[in-house]
């Protein structure tokens, strides 16, 4: 069994990308179960239901947010009824939308969970402890436990990851936008990886426009951060599954962008 799942999506570039080379990746690999973050979606913050359904209509089987998730009011029209679409799991209880979904593949079942980290991020409930919680309930249906953990500080989610090792199939990390090179199946099954790395502009800083940052970084004013153009990038991951024990075999890491063409 094959997961592919796909870096932040950022603005109408990282979308461009989706549509051109998710098809493309799905005839490769031949991914069962097919996962794109797309918290940044929409012009860098947040998503709308027409792009939600774009990437669906591209291949995607299930959204995945973060932080962002609120920044396009739109979201509160549509989330709860958005069956492939699920939000940090940690959110207060009141927050509307769903934080696991459960994705149908070969006459089995992969929950996927989304949670979020709390370090250099908004004081939101504990992500270990729901993981805890959503990881017993998914376990009473399905060994196939995917985690994607969108959390600003490395040691915050390696913490998690081996908290996770041998109860999830995979805890691949989000958010910070540059794909690490530390992936690898820990001791008890668990495929890791601390950030799957972004699918947008290549040219920006973390896709945004570079003089805007540079500014920040220079001046310590705000500035207004807007989705840079120029070249684009797709950053991925592939996890290689054993269909006996919902262990992960593997975990790979892909790149698609200028310097790393994609090959048919």
């Amino acid at each position: 069994m094959r997961i592919l799942f796909v870096g932040d999506v950022v603005g109408s570039p990282g979308r461009d990308m989706v549509k051109e080379y998710l098809p493309k990746l799905k005839s490769k690999f031949q991914p069962a179960v097919t996962i794109v973050n797309g918290e940044n979606a929409a012009g860098g913050k947040g998503i709308t239901e027409k792009i939600y359904q774009g990437f669906l209509a591209a291949g995607a089987n299930l959204v995945t947010l973060g932080n962002h998730t609120w920044d396009n009011r739109e979201i509160f029209e549509f989330i709860d009824r958005a069956k492939y679409m699920i939000r940090p799991a940690n959110f207060p209880s009141e927050t509307p939308g769903k934080g696991i979904a459960y994705i149908p593949f070969h006459g089995k079942e992969l929950a996927v969970i989304n949670l979020q980290g709390r370090t250099f991020l908004p004081p939101i409930d504990c992500p270990f402890k729901k993981a805890d919680e959503l990881v017993e309930e998914a376990r009473k249906r399905t060994p196939f436990i995917f985690v994607d953990f969108h959390a600003e500080a490395t040691s915050e989610k390696q913490a998690i990851a081996w908290y996770l090792d041998g109860r999830v199939t995979g805890v691949v990390g989000t958010h910070t936008h540059v794909q690490t090179n530390d992936y690898r199946v820990l001791p008890e099954g668990t495929a890791y990886i601390t950030d799957v790395g972004m699918t947008g502009p290549y040219d920006g800083i973390l896709g945004v426009e570079r003089d805007a940052v540079l500014k920040r970084f220079m001046t310590s004013l705000p500035v207004r951060f807007e989705v840079t153009g120029g070249r684009t990038q797709l950053n991925a991951v592939i996890l290689d599954v054993d269909m006996k024990t919902g262990k992960a075999k593997s975990i790979k890491p892909l790149i698609i962008n200028e310097d790393h063409p994609f090959f048919d």
